[in-house]
């Protein structure tokens, strides 16, 4: 069975994985522990005036993840603060260089760039890196919303969880209950929808070769979900390009970021629940005539 991990914006927990001596698994473990800190601390910070340019060089991110290989936590942040005083925003240094070089350290042990003690190393200091620069300013509290509830996943079969760690801990800030089994099977995934009441289930999509698998799922998903009005949404760069491929699949709606996907939940979840309760009185009404 599938591990799956909770949690509450109001009393959060720490995630609970079950262990796994892949490699690549242990990678993703480490990967996941520095996600929910990309979107956390100094979001005032935005602000800023925005920069006359891009922040950081395209290949930024692969130079700092060789640097994470070599250089001590403290040698990293140093590179960080010195972004920080030209002015680069918080965000800018999560969203735009150590989020991105997370994935070219998933993409070293992908490739057999580096050893798996190689890329451990390097996702432990950036995950000291990240979790330094979450302790720097408190996290904002958020009101949790006991009528949300969200499962986050990747398709079966897909290695990367990046996307969906990271939106995942968008929407629990934003006052979501969140669940997210990133590692789950298709029984799994039912399982799980079966048992638990969710609003909508998401899914990141890495790559197209889990496109042709998506019908199918999404219709299980739906024939085995608690709540018949559940909503679905995808997401990843994938539907960014060709959002029509995520109707096509079957899903309600897709979002190209995590703050648009979060408008756009709230806008799917209150639809469908109105268009459920309007096709119930209808049936009711027919019924009782």
């Amino acid at each position: 069975m599938a591990s799956i991990h909770y949690e509450d914006s109001a009393n959060p927990r720490p995630r609970q994985r079950l262990p796994d001596s892949s490699p690549l698994r242990m990678a993703r473990l480490i990967e996941g522990e520095i996600i929910p800190r990309l979107l956390l601390a100094h979001r005032a910070e935005r602000d800023l005036a925005p920069l006359p340019v891009a922040p950081f060089a395209a290949d930024a991110p692969r130079a700092f993840a060789h640097m994470t290989l070599t250089v001590e936590v403290y040698g990293l942040l140093d590179v960080i603060d010195g972004h920080l005083t030209r002015g680069v925003p918080i965000d800018a240094i999560y969203l735009d260089l150590l989020a991105p070089t997370a994935r070219v350290l998933g993409d070293f042990w992908d490739n057999d760039i580096c050893d798996f003690v190689d890329v451990t190393m390097g996702m432990w200091r950036l995950q000291q890196v990240v979790h330094e620069l979450g302790n720097r300013a408190p996290c904002p509290s958020a009101l949790t919303r006991a009528d949300r509830r969200v499962l986050f996943t990747v398709p079966p079969g897909d290695q990367h969880s990046f996307g969906l760690v990271m939106i995942e801990d968008f929407f629990r800030r934003a006052g979501w209950r969140t669940w997210s089994a990133p590692d789950a099977t298709l029984s799994d995934l039912c399982a799980f929808v079966g048992r638990q009441w969710f609003e909508l289930v998401g899914l990141t999509v890495s790559t197209a070769e889990h496109l042709d698998a998506l019908p199918a799922l999404l219709r299980e998903v739906r024939r085995a979900s608690q709540n018949p009005a559940v909503g679905i949404m995808l997401g990843g760069s994938i539907f960014t390009a060709q959002p029509e491929l995520a109707i096509a699949a079957g899903a309600d709606a897709t979002a190209p970021d995590a703050p648009t996907a979060l408008h756009v939940a709230e806008q799917l979840v209150e639809r469908r629940t109105d268009q459920f309760r309007a096709a119930r009185d209808r049936r009711s009404r027919g019924r009782a005539g």
